[in-house]
């Protein structure tokens, strides 16, 4: 019986001992847990906020500390009227009027560094004087003057608990502090301040006074209102030229990719024929020896076979390179138009470029010095392109102009100059992205040659560029090496 009356722990029912299984609620530590977060976010911004000094303008250098002297001429004015008013109108004594006058000037004055003990010292002056206001009405004689008996020629009741320098003081530091702390510490300060004038006014009163505890919270409200608005928008304002300066990165990072995307597109359309001329003459070799060794045929269909599988993956990757052809509004070319099956263009060709050019409306002189020796593909390509790039810039940025294409070959590369004058017609708006300059250069630099863009005298522009040869060769001296720039209009 008594085995039999044993449950299995895991399954059975419980003892009588323990408590049902039930949704308890909520403790009470939870359900304070909101305030008591809240309370604490409250403590932080009232005690720990901590605001960098006020900026001084950044333009115009000689009166970038304006505002702090603006700032101190005011509390200097506000320390001495606030005196007055304080031993005028509450009928304190001299001493103490003076020290609670001078230290709402000075909340003033901290209020540049540090904002938020800035206004606790403000508001503590202003429930003192308030406080010794109270009790000097009530007749108590403890570190305040007698009162002394009311003028018959005098109908008007002096403000209370806030005096109009008292709310002016405030205000400024309020406005200072909303200026550098988050929205949320000036609506706390904001509303510390109204409980605060609230407790005065209303709750321990003051009959012979005219309160002001609801115009001064309307004009501090005010002024916190117009301060975060201020401050929310010089957060935008930092915020945008923020965005704009990573766009502007994004934007010049994506050009430069895609500039070399192009560029290694039609490099690798170069390597591409050249790995097809390795194959066709390794398959052609054997033909040509009699009696070839089996040895020599192997290396040679080993030497094709290569070359056939190194030429399958280029056009893999040219597939991924090609992009559309854009638009040439001035037939031309702009380096990326031609057809995807099309031989990569040489100098050549430059004679039926320049005719493009000047059926589009400019006038083209060309000149080609030296003597001219083969060139590695590369380079004619990349000087054939910033020919074109450097024709196509004129005709978009200096209509009418004349173009003079100059062409020079040294030994140890060649050297291009596109110079135009002065646009002759109205220039119309170009939204273009800057490809062409950075195109320009990117090309230089990867053949190791220089690029240099400049302004001329006459209000024309030169582009002049030197390739090399080779990548490896040593800089040259004396004839062999070009000026990069060459002489200006």
């Amino acid at each position: 019986m008594d085995e039999a009356r044993q449950v299995n722990p895991g399954t059975g029912p419980p003892s009588p001992s323990a408590s049902p299984p039930s949704a308890s609620p909520p403790s009470a530590s939870t359900a304070l847990r909101r305030p008591r977060d809240y309370f604490q976010a409250l403590r932080a911004d009232l005690w720990t906020v901590a605001a960098d000094p006020l900026p001084p303008l950044s333009r115009p250098r000689l009166l970038r500390w304006l505002p702090h002297l603006l700032v101190c001429a005011a509390a200097l004015a506000l320390a001495f009227a606030g005196t007055d008013e304080i031993r005028n109108s509450y009928h304190l004594a001299s001493g103490l009027s003076t020290v609670l006058g001078f230290l709402q000037g000075g909340a003033v004055v901290l209020a540049l560094r540090r904002p938020v003990p800035a206004w606790w010292l403000s508001l503590a002056v202003t429930a003192v004087s308030a406080e010794a206001a109270r009790i000097a009405q009530d007749g108590v004689k403890y570190g305040v003057s007698v009162l002394p008996s009311p003028s018959p020629m005098s109908s008007i009741r002096p403000p209370w608990p806030w005096t109009s320098q008292g709310i002016m003081a405030c205000a400024l530091v309020l406005f200072l502090l909303a200026l550098r702390v988050p929205v949320r510490a000036s609506i706390g300060v904001l509303a510390l301040t109204a409980l605060v004038t609230y407790f005065l006014q209303g709750v321990q009163g003051a009959m012979s006074y005219s309160p002001t505890g609801l115009l001064a919270v309307l004009v501090l409200a005010t002024v916190v209102l117009v301060g975060a608005a201020l401050r929310g928008r010089r957060e935008a304002r930092t915020q945008l030229v923020e965005q704009a300066s990573l766009t502007a990165e994004e934007r010049a990072r994506r050009t430069v990719l895609e500039e070399r995307s192009r560029i290694a597109r039609e490099l690798h359309d170069v390597v591409a024929h050249h790995m097809s001329v390795i194959s066709i003459q390794a398959q052609v070799a054997p033909h040509l020896v009699e009696n070839p060794s089996e040895e020599l045929r192997e290396n040679l269909a080993g030497i094709r076979q290569n070359a056939l599988e190194a030429l399958t993956e280029l056009r893999r990757v040219l597939g991924v390179l090609r992009s559309e052809d854009p638009q040439d509004p001035y037939g031309i070319g702009s380096g990326t138009g031609d057809a995807p099956d099309s031989p990569q263009p040489t100098l050549a060709r430059l004679d039926a470029l320049v005719e493009n050019t000047r059926a589009a409306g400019l006038t083209v002189l060309t000149e080609i010095s030296g003597d001219a020796r083969p060139l590695p593909p590369g380079v004619e390509l990349s000087a054939y392109r910033i020919i074109q790039e450097a024709l196509s810039n004129a005709l978009r940025h200096a209509p009418g102009s004349t173009v003079r294409v100059e062409l020079t070959h040294f030994p140890r590369g060649v050297q291009v100059r596109v110079i135009n004058s002065r646009p002759q017609q109205p220039v119309p708006p170009s939204p273009g992205a800057g490809h062409g300059l950075l195109g320009m250069r990117e090309r230089a630099a990867m053949l190791g040659g220089t690029l240099v863009t400049s302004e001329t005298s006459c209000g024309g522009y030169t582009v002049a560029a030197f390739l090399p040869r080779s990548r490896d060769q040593e800089p040259a001296t004396g004839d062999d090496l070009p000026h990069p720039t060459g002489p200006r209009d």
